[in-house]
């Protein structure tokens, strides 16, 4: 009886990117083929329903094909024409809905590729079947590709947009070294008591990255992105999210990120922390490599003590053996700091927070940005408006980042000299023994800084932290890492005899340091001493240093002397690379401590440095050793077993 109804066709096409990709399936070609169908067998085509880039999974919504449906509910058509089953469903569940609809509309469904029949029983069955396997096909696919994307996100390979802070490096994520701070500081920020909207106000009004539109909603999806603590949640939204652990290197601690989900229960404006951890993200746990999270204990008097953990692999250290192991080197870096910021110009600040590369890149980029944005108007895409909208924000931070770049060329042009940086540590050192009190008014040092001072120098000079475990879950640090902006040019600095590093030496029984530099030529060394004669009666005179015993053979009275620096006079570096040689002839700078400046006015020496002179002048003043002093090996435990008491007794 079907068989005399008319058929009046609704044709329905559809199409995925993957389908057309995979089986060439394009509209136009599945709607030349249907008109043909319908033709031969006598079909009336009430109208063609096109679903494009659209998958025929559950869920999907599918607005040609639902209006398709409401058309056969509207008696508009009769007949369901598809090229094949799976353009309708690959749904068993699907399929059942949509052929109780057809009984319901006295309806059929005709499929060019499959034999398929719905006006009787068998037809139905074959539908089915046909469906149960494209269903299974589906599932497999499905399957594959989640094993697939499994392994490329445990591989470090994250879809999507990289997050602030990452960088893609073969497809991996890693940490940016020119961004990641910036989340640094979020978390840190909203760590210690600040809300979404403070953090944003104070990102804008500093155009932090050269941005001014941020918002507390930026700040809260950084706050709550796992990737941050080296996690990964793929389907957040979905019903069954996937969580992926340590899949990436973290650049915060999984404890700061969980404190800070907690932070969000209280009220952000409200409550705010009183403390400050100074090696905050700067230690990892030398079993599993995760940040350590900070913790702090506050005792009865008042006084708070810190400590750093690992909560899985229950390593502990506290704060101020790490700070005791640093003070020597952050006493350096503050008195190098120092001169540059005082005498100069803020060369470290200025190359840590902009590094030259990175701004040229920037600027490449923007301007890349600026014509995309002309052509776009020239096009139409932009009105007038937005055009000049966009282009003064382009022109900006174009600006800006000219100003940095200048800045940056500045610093590396040094319009002072490495000679300068000398001068004036040595000025510094002098000043420090002739005038102690005056010293401390005119030079700050570790122990001078508030813990959010220091927190704030080591998160711009020092990269990490290495440590190594001891005993009974405790560590030591094993190494400092500073950063190459303030690494590189200091060891250049230091290889060129440019400033000097501090060693351990025993003083007849007397525990001391003594200030080595490397080589310089004679003539370099001796307008030095011209320079620094300026100010202070400074002597000099030939020692000779044991290698074999690492003893330094001096001439001098500890009472009424003091060392200023010790320095080859050759550079053994390339004549004794191999340390064969049982002696080096060193130079000795040195002061009497009981007279004052040159200057009549004491002040001068701790507002300006002496001048170079034009003409070289210099009597040697040689004379034989008659003390010694044994220098520390770098090896401690060397140093140990290689001393005795009978050793160290003065001759």
């Amino acid at each position: 009886m079907y068989d005399d109804v008319k058929k009046i066709a609704g044709i329905y096409i559809r199409v995925s990117t993957e389908d057309q990709a995979r089986e060439g399936f394009s509209l136009p070609e599945q709607e030349k083929r249907l008109r043909a169908m319908c033709e031969f067998k006598g079909y009336e085509v009430y109208k063609v329903y096109e679903d494009a880039g659209i998958s025929a999974k559950t869920g999907n919504k599918r607005p040609a094909f639902d209006e398709l449906l409401q058309d056969i509910k509207d008696k508009k058509c009769n007949t369901i024409v598809v090229l094949k089953l799976d353009r309708l469903t690959r749904s068993v569940y699907d399929m059942e809905h949509i052929m109780k609809f057809l009984e319901e509309n006295n309806a059929y469904l005709d499929c060019a590729n499959d034999d398929i029949n719905t006006t009787n029983a068998n037809g139905k069955l074959v539908a089915r079947l046909l469906t149960s396997v494209s269903q299974n096909e589906i599932e497999r696919t499905s399957e594959r590709t989640k094993i697939g994307l499994a392994g490329a996100i445990k591989a470090g390979h994250i879809p999507h947009k990289n997050p602030l802070g990452y960088k893609r490096v073969d497809k991996t994520l890693i940490p940016d070294m020119a961004t990641k701070d910036v989340v640094i500081r979020i978390f840190n920020m909203y760590h210690s008591g600040l809300s979404y909207q403070k953090i944003s106000n104070i990102l804008n009004e500093e155009k932090v990255l050269g941005k001014t539109n941020w918002y507390d909603t930026t700040i809260l999806k950084i706050l709550q992105n796992e990737v941050y603590k080296g996690d990964y949640v793929h389907g957040k939204r979905t019903k069954h999210p996937t969580y992926y652990t340590n899949v990436v290197e973290p650049i915060i601690s999984k404890e700061l990120w969980e404190e800070c989900q907690v932070q969000k229960k209280k009220n952000s404006r409200s409550y705010q922390r009183t403390l400050t951890y100074l090696f905050l993200q700067k230690l990892k746990c030398p079993k599993c490599g995760r940040i350590l999270g900070g913790k702090a204990t506050t005792k009865k008097n008042g006084n708070s003590y810190f400590y750093y953990y690992c909560n899985d692999c229950k390593l502990t250290i506290k704060e101020n053996v790490i700070e005791e192991f640093i003070q020597n080197f952050i006493d350096d870096i503050v008195e190098y700091d120092s001169v540059v910021n005082q005498f100069f110009l803020p060369m470290i600040k200025q190359k840590i927070e902009n590094p030259k590369e990175d701004i040229e890149k920037e600027i490449k980029k923007q301007k890349s940005k600026f014509a995309r944005i002309r052509e776009a108007y020239v096009n139409e895409v932009f009105t007038l408006e937005e055009y000049d909208l966009e282009r003064k924000r382009v022109e900006q931070t174009l600006e800006e980042l000219e100003t940095k770049l200048t800045e940056s060329e500045v610093c590396d042009e040094l319009r002072f000299t490495p000679e300068d940086i000398l001068i004036k540590r040595d000025i510094d050192y002098i000043n420090s023994i002739k005038y102690p009190e005056k010293y401390k008014e005119y030079n700050r040092t570790w122990k001078d800084f508030s813990r959010e001072e220091k927190a704030d120098l080591i998160m711009n000079y020092i990269e990490d932290i290495t440590l190594k475990e001891t005993y009974h879950n405790k560590c030591e640090v094993a190494n400092v890492n500073f950063r190459e902006s303030l690494a590189n040019p200091c060891n250049e600095l230091y290889a060129n005899g440019y400033i000097d590093r501090k060693d351990y030496a025993i003083f007849g029984n007397a525990i001391g340091t003594l200030r080595f530099s490397e080589y310089r030529d004679d003539n370099e060394v001796w307008q030095h001493i011209l320079r620094l004669r300026e100010f202070y009666d400074v002597g000099f005179y030939h020692a000779i240093y044991n290698t074999e015993k690492s003893v330094f053979y001096f001439n001098i009275n500890e009472d009424s002397q003091a060392i200023v620096r010790v320095f080859p006079m050759e550079d053994y570096r390339k004549i004794d690379p191999d340390r064969k040689m049982k002696e080096y002839d060193l130079g000795v700078l040195y002061i009497n401590k009981d007279n004052g400046t040159l200057l009549e006015d004491e002040e001068a020496v701790f507002n300006y440095i002496p001048d170079k002179t034009d003409g070289i002048i210099y009597k040697e003043e040689i004379v034989s050793g008659k003390g010694f002093a044994k220098v520390k090996p770098a090896n401690a435990k060397e140093f140990e077993e290689s001393t005795t008491k009978e050793e160290i007794i003065s001759e």
